[in-house]
């Protein structure tokens, strides 16, 4: 988790402790006001001075507010994070959805992603309940509307029961179910009592008695898994003391007094009735709280009735007594409102049934999908009985009903008038998931695309659609972008097919290709237009250009060419540095950047003007222009060793490499931000993403870590990133979890988070073990000055010229000394970034480094992480063979051999010298600091000293001298054994 992450979380639990304190004081019904204040009443009797419970509440927004005022909050106009939530598009259709307001104002509460999002859709607004690490997995609301909890399944699972009012949580419970997050939960009738029920193997259920701050249970029990996974629970409404769950082939029954629970597990099958049941989907509490009934896919209602004889309180045995064939379509989910039995089956059809389970009326005409979930307002709406229309009974009475909110499985939510049953669709989201975002270059709109084949068009400032369009040929929409005029849109799919739409109506022309079967996995066009390129993941790229036919511009097909024998990472258009003309390069896992010849390319034949090897060992994750911030152009790569290195345009020469921003998991795409029209024009930006974060950062690039922050932004991973023209948002799509989050940027928050880390080479100071006081820094004083000492000579007698500086010849030995072992291509690079730094300006190249510029070369290049155990499981992994033990193995001259003639070969001088540094291989002699090798047969040495057969654990052991492959490697160690490792993989 990183800072940022760890800071929000801090914050929350804070804010979650201080409101928990007034849960009581906080509703002015039910039970919790009077547990509140004898809680409150018990403190003040213990310490005199303690603020009575009047004053606390006095305070609370929580206590104060009295109906929803979210949209009447004004937020403050300082943002004190660099990246704020400001919108949420989409929705998970497998949680409900909940009315919360229903009359001069419309609300709904519902899940993108780890945020819950209560949307008031008479105002077009939304306020984002931000707290959840994990996707939600489970959400409730209280009878009142008063409370909402929400709850997920992560490794640090969290559950948070928020104030509706005010968006405020009032508690928060941490790891309530360590062994798989939470699956179900529910409020009783009073809201006093809290039922949880794990995600684990084995299912453990538990009340919670939320009002008080006691952090254990009431009562727990265990379910036999042969019941079946329970994703369903509620408690009786008319007595707390009692529940029902249900898996899709079991019901479940619960009682619990004085911290005991138990439960029962009634036998249903088709034995039971000599009829098909069909798979549980709800149960519910019949409202006089005896009876209990529960819908099946098969269209059947179950009737559970209590046992004669067992009619004590606290054990009342049911059985399913009678099956009754509702319908013929699946129902899926099964409510009560006021006398109603109500039911959504998979056709999207809705059915009222009296107590008797006669049909009352019906919803039909909505032309819905599968419903997911019906919510009803807790408010009858006032109005004559004339306006409602006529149920569908011989009496034809009038059919006075709530208004309700349903979803549907598509992602769609409707509200639904009772008064003349009007539908008005809230949301019509995406079902599928959401890979493709791109925004206007010119206008504040942003299009997504899902592989469901839904491709949107929003106003991202108005927050309303524009247009949409269902693809139905090609349906998985993969990845899209505009062109720099803003003229097209170009959309990639799955199935290798590439259209080229109005970017405003969405309306195809001609201009549809399908020249390759692989899924289409990036797509640019060039800054004038006029050429469009795609990367697929048969490792192709494949140029389109605009051509004029007549008075018309028309797209044709140019070429295709199979450039990479790995899968492309990236795919950019650039411009010349001595002409207009357009640039592409693309750059692959095979770690190789790819300069394609426009100019001289023609029909079906792609020419490939370069291809450079730009990385030894670490595999390039994405690449970016970098701005003109100096008078060398660059290209800006990641790759996933966390490093950030710049490129010289013009000689591939890599000019600086940088310690990348390290949240977990590396960088996987970054864009460098539009300069601010507002602010200063020589201050620019940089966003990216990780594997389940977004962030941004100042440039210029230095190492400097202090200059980056990061948020979580999608847990199940995020797959997108896009950037407002104005450089003013950030878009990132999550893929999986089917939802677009449009972050807002404040660039002074991200400046003054920088300052806070000091200036010139504190930052760096704290990126060495121990800081400016510690050994590390010590030591490359020491280091330091020995070098120029070494330099004039170890056996000179003479007076020594000390200065600030030493030659550049001589860094690779301190970095040596300090236990970094780069490899010769990294000393090389690490030579030219001083070398040439001054180049550019002065002409002259620079030959010797002062210790300030040394530090940050040194924590630049140095590897991010130490060498773990799973770094020599990688490389036995890739250089090893099974035995017949399932070991992975290699011989003692494999090993050998393979140091010796791939990568960067070594002498056996250079290995046996490699070796003998090693604890266990180590002989006495060596080599001196200013001598040669003390050793006759380096060949025999290395024969003598290395096992025949060599194993994870025996190069563990016998060659780098720990117990096991288990124990982490040192970083003296663990960095020489990985660079001779890395060198023959």
């Amino acid at each position: 988790m990183s800072t940022t992450d760890k800071t929000q979380n801090e914050d929350l639990s804070e804010k979650s402790d201080e409101t928990t304190r007034n849960v009581g004081a906080q509703s002015s019904v039910n039970k919790q006001v009077e547990l509140h204040e004898q809680a409150e009443g018990g403190e003040a009797e213990d310490n005199i001075s303690s603020p009575t419970a009047e004053d606390k509440s006095a305070d609370s927004q929580v206590y104060t507010a009295t109906s929803l005022m979210l949209t009447t909050k004004k937020e403050s106009s300082v943002k004190t994070h660099p990246l704020t939530l400001d919108w949420a598009f989409g929705i998970n259709p497998a949680l409900p959805v909940f009315s919360l307001l229903d009359q001069d104002r419309l609300a709904v509460l519902y899940v993108c992603s780890h945020v819950a999002v209560i949307y008031d859709h008479t105002s077009s607004s939304q306020h984002l309940l931000q707290g959840h690490c994990s996707p939600i997995s489970c959400l409730c609301v209280s009878e009142d509307k008063r409370w909402l909890v929400t709850a997920d399944k992560g490794q640090e699972s969290v559950l948070i029961i928020w104030d509706s009012y005010t968006g405020i949580p009032v508690r928060t419970m941490f790891d309530c179910h360590p062994e798989g997050g939470i699956t179900a939960v529910a409020l009783s009738n009073d809201s006093r009592y809290l039922v949880t029920i794990g995600a684990g193997t084995v299912q453990r259920v538990c009340i919670w008695d939320w009002t008080n701050e006691t952090e254990d249970p009431e009562c727990q029990t265990d379910i036999n898994p042969e019941y079946g996974f329970q994703n369903h629970i509620l408690f009786n409404p008319t007595d707390s003391s009692q529940l029902l769950s249900n898996s899709g082939s079991r019901v479940l029954f619960y009682t619990w007094d004085k911290g005991i629970m138990e439960y029962s597990a009634p036998e249903i099958s088709n034995k039971t009735f000599n009829k098909t049941v069909g798979r549980l989907s709800q149960s519910v509490f019949h409202s006089g709280g005896v009876q209990a009934f529960s819908v099946t896919m098969a269209g059947n209602l179950v009737l559970w009735d209590v046992l004669k004889g067992s009619a004590t309180h606290q054990n009342k045995a049911m059985k399913a007594t009678k099956l009754i064939p509702l319908q013929k379509n699946g129902i899926t989910v099964l409510t009560l409102c006021d006398s109603f039995i109500v039911t959504g089956d998979l056709k999207g059809h809705i059915r009222f049934y009296d107590e008797n389970f006669k049909l009352i009326n019906w919803y039909s005409e909505f032309n819905l999908e599968a419903i997911a979930s019906i919510s009803f307002s807790k408010e009858i709406p006032s109005s004559s009985i004339e306006e409602y229309q006529e149920d569908c009974t011989l009496k034809t009475k009038p059919f006075v009903n709530r208004n309700f909110v349903l979803s549907t499985v598509s992602a769609a939510v409707v509200h639904v008038k009772a008064q003349g049953s009007v539908a008005q669709t809230l949301l019509k989201e995406h079902a599928e998931s959401l890979e493709a975002v791109a925004c206007h270059p010119k206008q504040p709109l942003v299009a997504m695309g899902s592989r469901g084949g839904l491709l949107k068009v929003w106003d991202y400032e108005n927050k309303r659609v524009i247009s949409s369009k269902v693809f139905h040929t090609d349906k998985q929409v993969q990845c899209i972008t505009f062109d720099p005029q803003g003229f097209y849109l170009a959309v990639g799919f799955a199935s290798g097919a590439v259209q080229i739409l109005d970017p405003c109506t969405l309306q195809q022309g001609e201009e549809s290709f399908h020249y390759s079967q692989d899924c289409i996995t990036h797509l640019t066009f060039s800054h004038d237009s006029f050429f469009l390129a795609t990367a697929d993941t048969g490792m192709a790229v494949t140029v389109f250009h605009l051509c004029k036919e007549g008075s018309q511009h028309v797209w044709k097909y140019l070429g295709r060419h199979r450039s990479h024998y790995k899968p492309i990472q990236d795919l950019l258009f650039g411009v010349q540095l001595d002409s207009t003309q357009p640039r592409l390069i693309s750059l692959g896992m095979d770690r190789r950047l790819v300069e394609y010849d426009l100019q001289n390319s023609k029909k079906d034949e792609l020419l490939i003007l370069s291809s450079d090897r730009i990385e030894q060992s670490a595999v390039p994750t994405c690449m970016a222009w970098y701005p003109p911030l100096t008078t060398e152009h660059f290209l800006l790569t990641a790759s996933d060793l966390y490093k950030m290195k710049l490129f010289n345009v013009t000689t591939k020469m890599c000019r600086k490499t940088l310690l990348g921003p390290t949240y977990g998991t590396p960088v996987k795409k970054m864009l460098t931000l539009p300069a601010s029209k507002d602010g200063d024009p020589s201050s620019r930006y940089m966003a990216y993403i990780t594997q389940n974060k977004v962030g941004v950062h100042i440039l210029p690039l230095d190492g400097n870590t202090f200059k980056s922050s990061a948020l979580l932004c999608h847990p199940m991973g995020v797959s997108s990133l896009a950037c407002s023209y104005d450089g003013r948002y950030i878009f990132t799509a999550g893929g999986m979890d089917k939802t677009v989050f449009l972050w807002e940027i404040s660039f002074p928050a991200l400046e003054a988070a920088a300052a806070l880390g000091g200036k010139e080479l504190i930052p760096f100071y704290t990126l060495i073990e121990g800081g400016r006081d510690g050994e590390l820094f010590r030591m490359m004083e020491d280091l330091f000055y020995y070098c120029q000492l070494r330099n004039q000579g170890i056996d000179s007698m003479e007076t020594r010229q000390v200065s600030t500086h030493i030659p550049l010849t001589e860094v690779p030995f301190v970095m040596r000394a300090l236990g970094f072992y780069p490899t010769e291509q990294e000393l090389e690079d690490m030579q030219n970034e001083v070398k040439f730094s001054r180049y550019a300006e002065t002409g002259k190249y620079v030959t010797h480094i002062d210790l300030e510029e040394f530090i940050k070369l040194y924590v630049n290049h140095r590897p991010a992480f130490d060498t773990s155990k799973e770094d020599l499981f990688k490389a036995f992994h890739v250089l090893g063979v099974l035995n017949e033990s399932g070991q992975l193995v290699m011989t003692r001259e494999e090993l050998l051999e393979l140091l010796q003639s791939r990568g960067e070969p070594m002498t056996d001088e250079e290995l046996a010298e490699c070796l003998m540094t090693l604890p266990d291989l180590g002989v006495e002699g060596g080599r001196s600091e200013t001598g040669t090798l003390h050793c006759k047969d380096p060949e025999s040495l290395l024969e003598s000293k290395l096992p025949p057969n060599i194993t994870v654990d025996t190069f563990a052991t016998d060659v780098l001298g720990f117990s096991s492959a288990s124990q982490e490697l040192p970083p003296e160690e663990g960095s020489s054994s990985s660079s001779m490792l890395s060198k023959a993989s």
